[in-house]
């Protein structure tokens, strides 16, 4: 059992979340949040943490950041976009139950104010510009468990989640051998 409140987008990704783990469920039905659902949020990450867990793309991850502005405090999940999608569809009611256990069991927790890595030290790893690096952070994503972004908001992920050096650098490198 997952003691934290899982937060997801709608009905059908609450069905698949709970085909894998026993934990108590929440949908934000979309980019329109009410104002009762982020009260609910906001208690209950007072009360048991809250795990924020929207699909893979564009609207998912808005809908992370609109919560993540209004509810500081919530740890996240991340679904590769290759694991969320079946037929052109990207979701969670479209992944596997062994992706969602391991989006679940991989949370990232926010760390408050340590700075490692800056746009200078990520970009020497060809992570912003030049040939791949969109594939290099697509990888980099997948292998942290951080999930895809561009190149500014990898840095600010990178330090918000306090994902040392050491590990970015281990990810790349293996990335790398592979590309």
């Amino acid at each position: 059992m997952i003691k934290e409140l899982i937060v997801v987008e709608g009905k059908d990704d609450i069905a698949a979340v709970k085909r894998v783990v026993n934990a108590q469920i929440i949908k934000t039905s979309g980019l329109g949040i009410e104002e009762e659902t982020y009260e609910i949020i906001k208690n209950a990450v007072k009360r048991t943490g809250v795990i924020i867990f929207t699909d893979p793309d564009y609207a998912g991850e808005k809908i992370r950041r609109m919560i993540n502005e209004r509810v500081p405090g919530c740890k996240h999940a991340y679904l590769t976009k290759e694991e969320g999608t079946k037929k052109g569809n990207v979701g969670i009611e479209n992944a596997s139950a062994e992706a969602i256990a391991r989006a679940l069991e991989d949370v990232k927790t926010v760390v408050e104010g340590k700075i490692i890595h800056t746009v200078e030290s990520v970009g020497k790893l060809g992570l912003l510009n030049g040939k791949n690096s969109r594939l290099l952070r697509q990888k980099a994503g997948e292998a942290l468990g951080i999930g895809y972004v561009n190149g500014k908001q990898l840095v600010q992920r990178l330090n918000a989640y306090g994902i040392e050096e050491e590990a970015l650098f281990a990810a790349v490198n293996k990335i790398k051998e592979k590309v």
